[in-house]
């Protein structure tokens, strides 16, 4: 089944980044595909079965504190353009995409991102999700499901990459993952450029060992809450 495409197509997506992508088009190796996917597959269910008892303890707290959905669903666009439906325990207001209308005066971030440092629309057990990253739980499944990876670029909305530059567009080359080296770097700390240059970093040299170094690095990030909000 042809998936969606934010393009129209991956023809379509091809043309938008010819003039950026020599040097980014690189061909994987089988066995590097082969590797990158069994991992993604033993590692997402390692982690459910190990979350799994977390799992009624953040639903509590969600609906303790508000009333609405536990997960939070959003459209996010993927490898090569390719649209899917991206998941993560619902940590603001259930009209929160309504709010950020009014509330784009606050924006602190630059180029296509939106970020507020204290977020209004966060809610109290929401806060505490995003700082220890359990909001992304989730998004395990989506790692099951193949529409992610577990290394790769964190995964923008339409509107977001409406904005993109042909050389923004680059990170599109491989699957959007649930840790990158923006999200080992500073996450929020860091600029849209910056983020921007962290992901075609990783698009053009990106390898098992690549991979194993970011996953080493997410654990104290996770922990240094560096960036996190």
């Amino acid at each position: 089944m042809t998936k969606e495409n934010f393009f129209g197509d991956e023809n379509s997506f091809a043309a938008f980044i010819e003039e950026a992508a020599p040097g980014y088009l690189i061909q994987d190796p089988m066995y590097y595909r082969f590797i990158k996917r069994m991992i993604d597959i033993l590692a997402s269910l390692s982690g459910l079965i190990l979350l799994l008892p977390l799992f009624p303890f953040i639903v509590t707290l969600i609906k303790l504190e508000t009333a609405g959905p536990i997960f939070f669903r959003q459209r996010r666009v993927g490898l090569k353009g390719r649209l899917f439906d991206c998941y993560k325990f619902r940590s603001m207001a259930v009209d929160a995409e309504v709010q950020k209308a009014r509330l784009q005066h606050l924006n602190e971030a630059t180029g296509a991102a939106f970020k507020i440092k204290d977020d209004p629309r966060v809610t109290g057990v929401g806060r505490f999700l995003r700082r220890s990253s359990l909001d992304e739980f989730p998004q395990l499944f989506n790692v099951l499901r193949g529409d992610m990876s577990i290394i790769g670029p964190r995964p923008q909305i339409p509107v977001e990459v409406k904005e993109y530059s042909p050389r923004d567009a680059l990170r599109l080359l491989v699957k959007p993952g649930l840790t990158c080296l923006w999200q080992v770097s500073g996450r929020s700390h860091l600029d849209f450029s910056e983020w921007m240059e962290l992901d075609r970093r990783y698009v053009k040299t990106r390898s098992l060992k690549t991979d194993f170094l970011i996953l080493l690095r997410t654990l104290p990030a996770v922990i240094e809450r560096k960036g996190a909000y």
